[in-house]
């Protein structure tokens, strides 16, 4: 399969390094231009590409970028990609990187804004996951404790294709729903970073509660900020 991945941080680089192992043609690209990918490619054996050439790149694509980030994408990205291109949104919205974005505020769930913005379906993956568990963690299929990863948006054909890839990485998936269900991924959520099997992932998902998202997303921050001032 042909891929394509918006972004090179800890997802879109261990996406690239996971699927270019399992025989995907991966085509990768971030903000600053190909010709600073070159180590990533030389030792992924993914094409380092621009920002255009990687949202028409294949069957897939991902974008996997700091939510402040999406707004600066170029315009009409999507516009010439083929209807039946799957787009994955890795993306989770923290205040104290992206700063304040008023409709994220006020309640819109992450991943709709982002198809909002992009003009274009996406399909929520791979942002409850650390980058670490997601280049360690896979494991074949029907092993026991075997981490379990949720997969919410439209259209059904489409998060049925991320759902195989899911599994093809060693990951069980799970099928949370349409796009609106999507809340309950977002971070601080029960689900969120904690490396559920499959029955713990179900389990997760339906303990969200949709009134409690400021609270998940005010813990979630207080944790990052925490770790960028361990970093200083």
């Amino acid at each position: 399969m042909k891929i394509g991945i918006i972004g090179a941080g800890f997802i879109g680089g261990t996406l690239a390094r996971r699927w270019t192992k399992l025989g995907h043609e991966v085509f990768i690209a971030n903000s600053r231009g190909p010709e600073t990918l070159k180590d990533l490619a030389k030792e992924t054996g993914a094409k380092a590409v621009t920002v255009e050439e990687a949202a028409k790149a294949g069957e897939v694509v991902v974008v996997t970028i700091p939510q402040k980030a999406v707004p600066d994408l170029p315009k009409g990205l999507f516009a010439s990609v083929p209807k039946d291109v799957v787009v994955i949104d890795t993306g989770n919205y923290y205040p104290v990187r992206d700063g304040s974005i008023p409709e994220l505020e006020a309640g819109t769930l992450e991943s709709e804004w982002v198809a909002k913005l992009i003009g274009r379906p996406v399909i929520k993956a791979f942002n409850n996951i650390f980058f670490q568990s997601l280049l360690d963690k896979g494991t074949p299929k029907g092993t026991p404790g075997r981490v379990a990863l949720p997969v919410a948006g439209d259209p059904p054909e489409h998060r049925a294709k991320v759902l195989k890839l899911v599994e093809e990485l060693g990951f069980d998936g799970i099928d949370a729903g349409g796009l609106s269900e999507s809340w309950r991924q977002q971070p601080g959520t029960p689900v969120y970073t904690h490396d559920f099997d499959a029955t713990g992932v179900k389990k997760a998902l339906a303990e969200a509660e949709r009134s409690r998202l400021p609270e998940y997303r005010l813990n979630a921050n207080e944790g990052l900020k925490k770790y960028f001032e361990a970093q200083k």
